[in-house]
């Protein structure tokens, strides 16, 4: 009996003890679902939901008449939800009603699978439940709006669980042209498993502004991916755009020129660039180095701005500093000898090729290109005190880095100049090409004082930033020195480059042409990055401005060698790509046969027309505007506001390339577009604002482009 008592007792206790738990387990979930909940729920949502960034679409980078010469394409990621409410409701009714209609749509237009195919995938992810199925990768714009016009797709995103990603690619619609410095825009991990960028050129220098401000958006994380929470997205903020000095025609000559000499002997590497002489602006910038792996050449280093030993253009800076020093006047002679060398101080020089005439006026000494002769003239003017020259190439900015508006810029080397540390030496050497590192830009910068009666003009490559098309900071011509020497040294300095071209080393290159050239050949054995002069690698130059009686442009061209090439000397390899170069631009722009036909008077204003050309001169002409009618054969063309003036140039159109119509008016724009064999959807009135196709893109006939007007 007592055995009985004590197990009831025992059961009892346990029983109660359940019921305590029981009540105690009750009433915590009453207080956690009651006054907890929602504090619970954060937490779980914390675990599963992130707040993700947006990525801005990187601004634009334009040419000067707003061709796009580095531009984002969006691209689209696409998703699938197989478990969205609207794809599981009643049975899922609407996937099996649309799914082979889909797959054959799918089928139809990407054709990488058959409809069967995709039907299959479809149906092996829906039994699953894949609530991120990733259906595309990085699809055109294009195939997207063709995407949003299939069967289930048109449903809208709650009943058909299609999922879009928006992301952009960086694209350069003419390709080589100004590659590098326009530059790359890239993005990579690093070692920490940090997204890091790669920008060179432009889109290094102004990459702040191109890349705008990311915007955020929360996602949930579920078993295969992350889906956006509706409701808490913030928009990004678009970069801005950037407007250069850029002229893609002039570029597309420079580029071609300089192409064709390097491919003719093979050379390593080569740059030319052209500046316009009154304002400074950088109007075309090539720089084209050899594949090591082949033949062919790309925009792989900017060479525009690497500093190395000039050889002969620089001799110009002795003949300014010591005429306007004092110290050697315009017409003084100096005895260069018959035999091609000659003790000068305390070191012997040898002249590349015997001269003319055992004496010679300094002006010869330029045109015909003496070392010997150069290297007395430095000596006279500045053997007491070798110091002094190097003021004079402080004053020609040939000592500090070059203020154009790029990154990562070299620095000049200069040799000691002091008596105590081989100065004389040095400054023999520095007359002829050598114990000196300049840049093309540095060089061409100086020439373009000279053509500019000695004003010495910044150079620089942006004109504007923009944002939505409105100018948010605008740059102008920039003056370095108002007057880098006296005006009768600039008149001697113009006599002696002239000589170059009419009598000296540059005379055969130059004879029949029918405008005046000014300039000065260089050529120096190279010694750099272990390269020595014993391996008989040159570099060629020429560096000069055009017409010389009223300059407009300058250019220089640079171009290096293999190891033992036949051609080496600037005369024969940098003189004839400027020469093709001066000719093609005198004819385009100087002599006004296309592109700047016409100045208006002052206009402060900011706009920008486009349409047919014959169009807008009929309204200049109403308005009672003259202007110089020299587009007669382009039927497209372009106005807008530049450095207080009207201009308008050619739009160039080409076959099977997307046209740049923003400015048309609807009327142009379809005619010029259907002429293409484009079909054009249309939204808004007014100007073309907006075009789905962006210019310079790849087109086939019978492809839809929407504009939008405003």
């Amino acid at each position: 009996m007592e055995i009985k008592k004590d197990i009831l007792w025992r059961v009892y206790l346990c029983f109660i003890g359940i019921v305590v738990f029981s009540v105690f387990i009750l009433a915590k979930a009453i207080v956690i679902q009651r006054f907890q909940g929602d504090h619970w729920r954060s937490m779980g949502d914390s675990m599963h939901q992130r707040i993700v960034e947006i990525a801005a679409d990187r601004g634009t980078i334009f040419s000067e008449d707003g061709q796009m010469l580095s531009t984002s394409l969006p691209q689209f990621n696409v998703y699938m939800d197989f478990m969205a409410d609207g794809l599981r409701e009643k049975d899922g009714k609407i996937y099996k009603e649309h799914i082979d209609s889909f797959a054959i749509a799918m089928a139809n237009h990407f054709k990488d699978k058959t409809a069967e195919q995709y039907r299959k995938d479809f149906d092996k992810a829906y039994k699953k439940g894949n609530r991120y199925y990733p259906l595309k990768k990085r699809i055109s714009f294009e195939d997207y709006k063709a995407l949003r016009e299939f069967p289930l797709v048109r449903l809208g995103k709650n009943k058909s669980g299609i999922i879009i990603e928006q992301s952009s690619k960086r694209v350069a619609p003419f390709g080589l042209l100004a590659n590098r410095t326009i530059g790359l825009s890239r993005e990579y991990i690093n070692s920490e498993g940090k997204v890091k960028k790669m920008n060179v050129g432009l889109e290094m220098s102004y990459d702040s502004l191109l890349t705008g401000q990311n915007g955020k958006r929360l996602v949930r994380f579920i078993a295969g991916g992350a889906v956006p929470v509706e409701g808490f997205q913030v928009e990004p903020e678009d970069g801005k755009d950037i407007y250069t000095t850029l002229d893609v025609n002039m570029q597309d000559i420079t580029e071609m020129a300089l192409l064709r000499m390097l491919q003719a002997v093979k050379a390593e590497y080569g740059t030319a660039i052209v500046m316009e002489t009154k304002t400074g602006k950088i109007k075309a910038i090539a720089n084209l180095g050899r594949n090591p792996n082949d033949t062919t050449y790309w925009e792989n280093d900017n060479y525009a701005l690497r500093v190395t030993e000039p050889g002969s253009t620089i001799k110009i800076v002795s003949f300014l500093a010591s005429i306007d020093k004092g110290a050697v006047k315009p017409g003084d002679l100096f005895e260069v000898g018959s035999t091609g060398r000659m003790q000068v101080g305390p070191r012997p020089i040898t002249d590349a090729h015997r001269m003319p005439k055992p004496v010679m006026t300094i002006e010869e000494c330029i045109a015909h290109s003496s070392n010997v002769g150069m290297g007395k003239v430095a000596l006279k003017a500045f053997g007491k005190d070798p110091t002094e020259y190097r003021r004079y190439l402080d004053k020609y900015h040939l000592t500090t880095k070059s203020p154009i508006d790029l990154a990562a810029v070299p620095k000049p080397y200069v040799a000691p100049l002091e008596v105590n540390a081989g100065g004389v030496m040095n400054l023999v050497t520095m007359a002829f090409g050598y114990a000196i590192n300049v840049s093309p830009i540095q060089l061409l910068t100086l020439y373009n004082a000279i053509a500019n009666n000695g004003t010495m003009m910044k150079p620089y490559l942006v004109n504007s930033i923009r944002n939505k098309g409105v100018v948010v900071k605008e740059f102008q011509p920039t003056i370095l020195e108002r007057q880098i020497c006296k005006p009768g040294t600039i008149e001697a300095a113009k006599k002696a480059l002239e000589m170059v071209v009419t009598e000296g080393s540059g005379k055969n290159v130059f004879k029949d042409l029918p405008f005046k050239v000014a300039g000065k050949t260089g050529t120096a054995q190279v010694a750099d990055k272990g390269i020595g002069y014993a391996h008989r690698i040159y570099q060629a130059s020429f560096a000069g401005y055009f017409p010389a009686d009223n300059p407009q442009y300058s250019c220089i061209v640079v171009i290096r060698t293999r190891a033992g090439s036949g051609l080496y000397y600037g005369g024969q390899l940098a003189a004839p790509v400027f020469k093709e170069i001066a000719t093609k631009i005198y004819s385009m722009y100087v002599d006004r046969k296309t592109p700047k036909d016409y100045e208006g008077d002052v206009d402060s204003g900011h706009y920008f027309y486009a349409g047919s050309t014959q169009n807008i001169k009929s309204v200049l002409k109403y308005l009672n505007l003259s202007f110089v009618d020299s587009i007669q054969q382009n039927d497209w063309a372009t106005m807008y506001a530049d450095d207080y003036q009207r201009i308008v140039r050619k739009n160039v159109v080409k076959d099977q390339l997307m046209p740049n119509v923003k400015g048309m008016t609807l009327r142009d724009a379809i005619k010029l577009l259907e002429q293409m064999g484009l079909q054009v959807n249309v939204k808004g009135s007014g100007k073309v604002t907006m075009q789905s196709i962006e210019p310079g893109v790849p087109i086939k006939k019978g492809q839809v482009v929407s504009l939008s007007l405003a």
